[in-house]
């Protein structure tokens, strides 16, 4: 059985997308014994950090004993291969995500809307001080603006 859960390289899926991968998974490794996960993943290793750590909180939420053992595995793998290549985002979502589960953090399916975006100071990337920024904005994963280099 295969499935495909994929999103663009270094962006996080939506929380939604999250919860679906993790369910697929527990469903699979509890309808029997002899069932395992194999993920696979083009491009950086943050995607599967995002998959591996959620369903490790996912996991530890309806844990069986059995299921102790795996997970300190999981998590062995996740700290010496994963780590320190995931992006911000990506980590920041595994909070959310754990957050979601735990009841400490409740989804808000209200529309956002972005107003404007005030830059505090200036960063000195070049040489004489200052920066150029650009700013690209995406809804749905679609880019929706564009501002001048």
């Amino acid at each position: 059985q295969v499935l495909d859960f994929g999103w663009p390289d270094l962006h996080t899926p939506a929380l939604e997308k999250i919860c679906s991968i993790c369910k697929a998974m527990d469903t699979w490794l509890n309808s029997t014994t002899h069932n395992v996960v194999v993920l696979h993943n083009k491009g950086n290793r943050g995607r599967l950090g995002v998959v591996v750590a959620a369903y490790m909180h996912y996991s530890n939420i309806s844990a069986s004993a059995e299921q102790a053992l795996d997970r300190f595995a999981m998590k062995r793998f996740y700290e010496d291969k994963i780590v320190p290549v995931g992006q911000p985002s990506q980590k920041r979502y595994i909070h959310y995500f754990s957050g979601l589960l735990s009841g400490s953090i409740k989804m808000n399916n209200k529309p956002l809307f972005l107003h404007h975006v005030i830059m505090h100071g200036i960063p000195n990337f070049e040489s004489k001080g200052g920066c150029r920024p650009f700013l690209k904005i995406y809804q749905a994963m679609q880019p929706v603006y564009t501002s001048g280099i």
